[in-house]
Order: structure tokens, then sequence, then C-alpha cells
């Protein structure tokens, strides 16, 4: 399938997930959170990103543990899909860097995020990104991203 082609359908996905406020359908149209298993839900006026428990995201069998790379990925994607649900005006974020903390081990077990814009511009938008996974106050990791905004 050719980019033209799943561009339009992401587009027309992503305005009925803004207006019906059922952000299921993004999730299953984006390769990576369809593999992961990440979902998305609406949260009044935002919205809550979930990575269930998944034995093939383990990443440290010993522990057992979320493999590092997952929870990046779950929380890179949380912060663009939050902007493609909530900006004025959709647009494709695209990565210009990208900083994460770990702070614990992210057990087997479903982990939560939620993204805050700190500031958004015409062409570049900074969001942060915290997950966790029993307590809210008790993070696993933080992140902080700059996108570069462009129209499609």
């Amino acid at each position: 399938m050719t980019v033209t082609k799943i561009l339009p359908k992401f587009k027309n996905s992503l305005l009925e997930a803004r207006s019906t406020k059922d952000y299921s359908q993004l999730t299953e149209l984006i390769p990576y959170a369809r593999k992961i298993g990440m979902k998305c839900q609406s949260l009044g006026d935002d919205a809550l990103f979930i990575l269930p428990a998944n034995d093939e995201n383990i990443g440290n069998p010993v522990l057992p543990a979320v493999h590092g790379g997952v929870i990046g990925g779950f929380m890179e994607m949380s912060a663009a899909m939050h902007l493609m649900l909530f900006m004025d005006e959709p647009k494709v974020p695209k990565v210009i860097d990208f900083s994460l903390d770990y702070l614990r081990s992210a057990k087997i077990k479903d982990t939560y995020a939620e993204c805050r814009v700190v500031r958004q511009g015409s062409r570049i938008a900074n969001v942060m990104i915290t997950a966790w996974q029993s307590k809210r106050d008790t993070p696993v990791a933080m992140a902080r991203v700059h996108f570069r905004l462009e129209s499609d």
C-alpha cells in the first residue's frame, strides 16, 4: 500500500476521532502502536495513553520488566498522537529531539502516559510526557520531545 493511500485514510480517521473522542481507530492505523498494543482513551478534554501488560514487550526476563525501547516508543508515540488530536489545525509532527529519563523499572503491568503541551507555535511544539503504572505520582519515566509541525 502506498503512502498516498494511507494518508487520506489516516487524516479521515483523525478527524473522526477528534469529533467523536473515540481514539481506538488511530492506534490501529499506526503499525508500531498496534505492535506494542497501545491504546488511547478520552479523559475529559484530554487523552490517556495505555500500554497494556504484554509479555512480548519484556526486555528483562529476570525482573521481568518492559523493554526500555518500548517505553520510549510508547511515550514518543503518545506525544505525537496527543498533538495530532488536540492541535487547532492538524499537522504531522516530526521529531526534532527526544529526551527520556527512566526513573524505575516498568514491571509487566499496564503502563499509562499523560502528555502536556508546554509550548506550541506554528512550526515547533514542545511536549512533556509522564508514564506511570500503579500510582500517577510514582512515574516510571518522564520525557520531553520537540516536534517540527508540518501541514499535510
